[in-house]
Formats: C-alpha cells, structure tokens, sequence
C-alpha cells in the first residue's frame, strides 16, 4: 500500500497538474493582490504607540526604582510557552550574537517575544526540515539512483537549510524595509527641513512627517514616530538619534544622525545640513534609476532573440514563402 501510494505521489502527470494549478493560483493572486490590499498605517501607527508605552514604562521603573513591576509590564505581551522552551534550552547564548537583536529591529521584529520566536524557529526549523528531506528521499523513494552517502549529505544539507531559514526571512525583510525607507527618505528630509525653518522642533517636526509621508512609506513613518517616542522619553538624546541609524541601518540615515547630534551639540543651523544630505539622497536615487535603466537593454538581449525575432521573421518573410511555394 505504501509502494502504491509513494507511486501516486511520485506519478509526472500528477505533479504536472500540481505545479500546473499552483502556476495559475500564482497568476490569479499577483494579479489581483494589487486589488485587495488594504493600507497598514493605522496598525502600524498603534503598534508605534505600543512601544511608546513600553518605552514609558521602563523609565518610569527606572525613575521609582521598581524593577519588578518593570519587568511584569514589558513581559505581559510575550508567549510564555515560547519563552519558557528558549530559557530551558538556553537558546539566547547559544543562538544570539552581538548583531541578532539589532538585525530583528532592522526587519521591524523589535519585541522580546520575537526574539524568543526567532531562537525557536532557529531550533526547530533544523530538526523539521531533516525529516521532511528524509521523508522525501527514503519513503518516498526519490534519488533512488543515487548512492547512499550522496543521500545522506542531502538530508544533512536539508537540515543545514532549515538552520538557515529564519536568517533568509529576516534578510529579505531588511531588505524591503531598507527599500522602502530609502526611496522616500529624500522627501522626509525635504519635509523636515520646511519643518525646521518655520520654527518647529525636531520631534514636532518629526511627528509631522511621519503623518505626511504615511502613505508612501509607512517603515518610515513608523521609524520616525518610534524615535519621537524615544526623543521625549530617553534622557540621552543622541542615543534615541543613533538607535533611528541602528535599526535602519542606511548610510544616508547615519549621515542625518550624526549631523542632528552635532547640531544638538554644538548648536550649529540644521536647516543648511538637512538641504545637502536632501539633495545627495535625491541625486543617489536618480543614479539607482539611471543604473537600472542601463542595465535594461542586456537584460532585453535574450527576450528579445527567443520571443521577437521569430516572430519578426515569421511576419516579414512568411508572404515571401507562401509565394514561393504558390509557384513551385
């Protein structure tokens, strides 16, 4: 029964039909996600405004003095269960590194209780996708041709992967937060600057281009009102500026830091800093568009032989042939 049910498994038309239907959904749900996605400002606004408390939080216990009721308030949103499983294990020494945490809040995962799920998946992910591989290549027969060692050393690298996993998710979602931040970085510093020149201070300032540039970027929006928070609740201000480069990670929001802080410090005009660094993160940007422009044309190359020119040839060379034919 089982030799049977690993043959329908394995069988080519029933895969075909498989990658076939999954192949149409795909098509079907690029195009109609455009459609029915819903902008996520507003529940990226309220978990900003979660931090902000937790933020409150923690310095009041630091003011009274009352680390227990500190603690109680910053664990209350964390699963207990995940949380008991990474303690047990020991997962935080063994797994976190000094760029872990800093990574997590650059992907937008800035709880404790999404740390303890990335030390989790980190610690399961291995275990899960080493049976699955092994599911695959022993019951159900595939690679049969294959020696065992080559066997062994697919299923060791199928775990190896899953080891792996957690770390590509949260890479490509740095990378969609980094995109998004830098494509309307230019226009918040330009927004700020208007701000610093009517005379607004820089957490109103910043408040207000966080409502303005929602729409266009809600990573960012959500940056700035978390630096904000941290500007009116941390003692240290150049701490809450250098956290805003820590969990972008960008050189361009490094630059604006470091110039706010020696502002801060040495009272110099921010309004003149602000208007360069705006200008160089509009000319870096149009030199990505000109770049990627540049590059089209090699890209095209192979399209264009495989797709165009046959049917070029067929259209300008298909009378000629039907006429040939007719007289011969």
């Amino acid at each position: 029964m089982t030799e049977d049910w690993a043959a329908q498994v394995t069988d080519p038309a029933l895969i075909i039909a498989v990658l076939v239907a999954l192949a149409v959904f795909g098509t079907f749900y690029t195009i109609a996600m455009p459609y029915m996605e819903r902008g996520d400002l507003n529940k990226r606004m309220r978990a900003v405004s979660t931090e902000r408390d937790l933020i409150r939080a923690r310095e009041r216990a630091k003011l009274n003095a009352d680390a227990a009721q500190g603690r109680a308030s910053l664990r209350t949103t964390n699963n207990k269960s995940v949380r008991n499983i990474v303690e047990r294990f020991n997962l935080r020494k063994a797994l976190v590194d000094d760029t872990t945490v800093d990574k997590l809040k650059a992907a937008g995962l800035r709880s404790q209780n999404a740390l303890n799920m990335f030390l989790l998946a980190r610690f399961l992910l291995p275990f899960a996708t080493l049976a699955l591989t092994a599911f695959w290549i022993f019951v159900l027969g595939n690679l049969a041709e294959k020696a065992l060692p080559i066997r062994l050393f697919v299923t060791i690298l199928g775990g190896y992967l899953g080891f792996y996993l957690p770390n590509i998710y949260v890479s490509n979602r740095i990378t969609k937060r980094q995109k998004s931040i830098k494509r309307a970085w230019p226009d918040a510093l330009d927004l700020m600057l208007i701000c610093v020149e009517s005379g607004i201070s820089l957490e109103a300032a910043m408040r207000r281009v966080s409502d303005e540039i929602g729409e266009q970027s809600p990573e960012l929006a959500e940056e700035m009102v978390l630096t904000t928070a941290e500007l009116s609740f941390l003692p240290d201000r150049r701490q809450a500026l250098e956290n805003l480069g820590t969990r972008t990670q960008l050189d361009g929001v490094k630059n604006v830091v470091q110039a706010l802080i020696q502002a801060d410090r040495y009272g110099t005009p921010v309004a003149q800093a602000l208007r360069v660094l705006a200008q160089e993160g509009r000319d870096e940007r149009m030199n990505e568009a000109e770049k990627k422009a540049a590059a089209l044309p090699p890209k095209l190359t192979v399209p264009m032989i495989l797709f165009f020119l046959p049917v070029l040839i067929a259209v300008i060379l298909g009378p000629a042939g039907i006429q040939v034919s007719d007289r011969f």
